[in-house]
């Protein structure tokens, strides 16, 4: 009896996993070795150019369409002008400040219409763009001079302080040029840009020069650090071309033809100096002659006004905005008639979110979340145009494999949870100077993405959380995202983050910080209530912090390190 109560446990195990190898195997999304393929075709050739001559490869279609236009000034480029300012901008680098092919140089500029000038004049001369955040103190600023070798600073006015107080610190001092946008007084000891954009004698011969190909590096941003110091991301030519060509997929695109009688407009209000808007927004859509309305930081009166005025209708998103769109006073179906297409990134948000901004809309349009990273240049996942599941990214994109595997990099199947595997052309060199995290992020030729994600059988992507920031409770992971989705569905509450603190007993707990409006009344234990009304016993928030703000990336991450500190 007992053997045979074993050869039984033995047959039923064995069966389970013929059904879980038979389902690998029949099913298209999946390989028997656990990779979800692509649904698409993979992309027939990748152009073999610069990502300079690729955004500019289809100029002569639409000189005349605006390039870039300031949603605050108006102030703004045809392509035509765009092109022929960023030649002469190239050729000064190279005359006048000495420029060679693969020197960086530092933008640090706020989202302005001449940025994508600046960032095509530096890729012409052979340059690098290096970004850094606008707000950045000179401590910050001046670290990411020396890890990225900096030549040149690019920046505004305003901030040439700022700069110069970097160079003190990191006993350095490299030409800056000034960006004037209202008229200002070039500032002592910089060059204006205009006077380098608009010199019509410049001998644009040196151009010749420069010698780049598809494999070089094009762009160094330094990811975000949510969890730790950033770190130089170096991506290739090829690495934003390929995504560039990825994101043309008919199924997934989130563009229509530029035409004699059609132009898109895209609101530029995520930040250029982030992979997402300078590759999604700026090199890609430029590619594709499409309108980009610059606004230099986000003003949510201004912001609602502009989604009409320029009649807004491709918008990329992280979550604040979602939030702002679903709460603001002017929230309605008359702000956001020319939307067409609305997609999220940078950060995943939840259904109830989605819900809550789609009620604005009131009418059916194109909403959809998109994933990817900095170091996949970076769109790996995007919801297909008739996904009306707003809990998933999407599929992998044309050419990317992907896998979800367990604490020991074994494969795992549909629906569970795992660490998220990524291959494909997009994805980064390297991380520049730093051997120990390239050894830690790449696992053969796999690139691990840090997210916990899970997989159903045809191959759609929900991203969970980073592993990083999943909290441990008696043994259970605990998504911080979901407890703060719960959160923000308390009629009081407009923003929500929570992080795991340690605990005697549990190991660890959630501990939750809100934003409240300010004409509500509530405290501390109705919040736990109602969070734990709806979570099972682990997941209960027993503690609340309530804030003004949640610190968050430009891109709209959490900085739960700033929370725990």
């Amino acid at each position: 009896m007992k053997s045979l109560r074993l050869l039984k446990r033995t047959l039923n195990k064995f069966n389970e996993s013929s059904k879980s190898n038979i389902f690998l195997r029949n099913h298209s999304a999946w390989t028997q070795d656990g990779i979800i393929k692509t649904p698409y075709e993979d992309i027939k050739e990748i152009p073999n150019i610069t990502l300079y001559d690729y955004v500019w490869q289809n100029l002569d279609k639409w000189p005349e369409r605006t390039a870039s236009i300031c949603s605050v000034t108006g102030r703004g480029y045809t392509y035509e002008q765009a092109f022929k300012l960023s030649n002469a901008f190239a050729a000064n680098l190279r005359k006048k400040l000495k420029i060679r092919d693969g020197d960086s140089i530092a933008v640090m500029l706020p989202n302005v219409p001449d940025f994508p000038l600046v960032a095509m004049g530096i890729l012409e001369a052979g340059g690098i763009i290096t970004t850094i955040n606008p707000i950045y103190t000179a401590h910050e600023v001046q670290r990411q001079l020396l890890m990225s070798e900096a030549k040149v600073v690019i920046t505004l006015p305003n901030i040439v302080g700022v700069i110069k107080e970097a160079f003190d610190i990191a006993k350095i001092n490299l030409p800056i040029i000034a960006v004037k946008v209202n008229g200002e007084t070039t500032p002592n000891g910089t060059i204006a840009f205009n006077e380098l954009s608009e010199d019509v004698h410049v001998d644009k011969s040196c151009l010749k020069e420069v010698r780049r190909t598809v494999n070089d590096l094009c762009f160094l941003p330094y990811s975000s650090g949510t969890t730790g110091l950033p770190k130089g991301v170096e991506l290739t030519n090829k690495n934003i071309i390929s995504n560039c060509e990825q994101m043309n997929e008919p199924d997934i695109k989130c563009h229509s033809e530029t035409t004699a009688t059609h132009q898109d407009a895209v609101l530029a209000i995520l930040p250029f100096f982030h992979i997402y808007s300078a590759s999604v927004i700026m090199f890609h859509k430029m590619a594709q002659g499409i309108k980009l309305v610059t606004m230099p930081k986000l003003q949510p009166d201004e912001f609602m006004q502009a989604l009409e005025k320029f009649k807004i209708n491709v918008l990329f998103c992280a979550p604040p905005l979602i939030f702002l769109m679903a709460s603001h006073p002017l929230a309605s179906k008359e702000v956001y008639r020319y939307l067409e297409m609305v997609i999220n990134g940078a950060a995943p948000i939840s259904s109830s979110d989605a819900d809550r901004f789609m009620d604005k809309v009131q009418r059916k349009i194109r909403f959809g979340q998109g994933y990817g990273l900095t170091e996949t240049s970076p769109v790996v996942c995007m919801a297909p145009k008739d996904c009306e599941d707003y809990s998933v990214v999407g599929p992998a994109l044309p050419s990317t494999q992907l896998k979800i595997v367990d604490s020991e990099l074994k494969p795992l199947g549909p629906n569970q949870l795992g660490e998220l595997l990524i291959r494909g052309p997009q994805v980064m060199k390297g991380y520049k100077d730093n051997p120990e995290a390239n050894d830690a992020t790449f696992a053969d030729d796999w690139f691990r993405s840090g997210d916990v994600a899970s997989s159903d059988a045809k191959g759609y992507i929900k991203i969970v959380d980073r592993i990083k920031e999943l909290i441990k409770v008696k043994g259970f992971q605990v998504p911080p995202a979901e407890l703060e989705a719960v959160l923000r569905e308390h009629p009081s509450i407009k923003d929500a983050a929570v992080i795991g603190v340690p605990h005697p007993t549990k190991g660890e707990t959630p501990k939750a910080f809100v934003v409240i409006d300010r004409e509500a009344k509530v405290d501390v234990k109705e919040i736990c209530d109602y969070v734990n009304k709806r979570v099972a016993p682990y997941k209960q928030v027993n503690d609340v912090v309530f804030l003004d703000s949640i610190p968050k990336t430009a891109s709209g991450k959490i900085l739960r390190k700033d929370l725990k500190a």
